[in-house]
């Protein structure tokens, strides 16, 4: 599966648990209902922590990947 078309990208390279989520949060929150953010991570945590966040808030995990430099990416769906 490829990853869907994000409307917008925000790179949270460098930032650790909480931050990631929080900012995500923040981003998320600017966005209309079933548009797509695209994150870009660095912490090791981030899998769980953004499955978790999906599950409490409704957001839609679409899609994950670890990229070729090793960081994580993230597109979440606003719900």
């Amino acid at each position: 599966m490829s990853a869907p078309e994000a409307q917008l990208s925000v790179d949270l390279s460098g930032l650790n648990c909480p931050l990631p989520i929080l900012r995500a949060k923040k981003a998320l929150a600017d966005l209309p209902s079933g548009t797509v953010l695209h994150l870009i991570c660095t912490d090791p945590g981030t899998p769980s922590d953004f499955e978790a966040f999906c599950r409490q808030t409704g957001h839609a995990l679409a899609h994950h990947e670890v990229g070729a430099d090793g960081k994580f990416l993230f597109w979440l769906k606003r719900r």
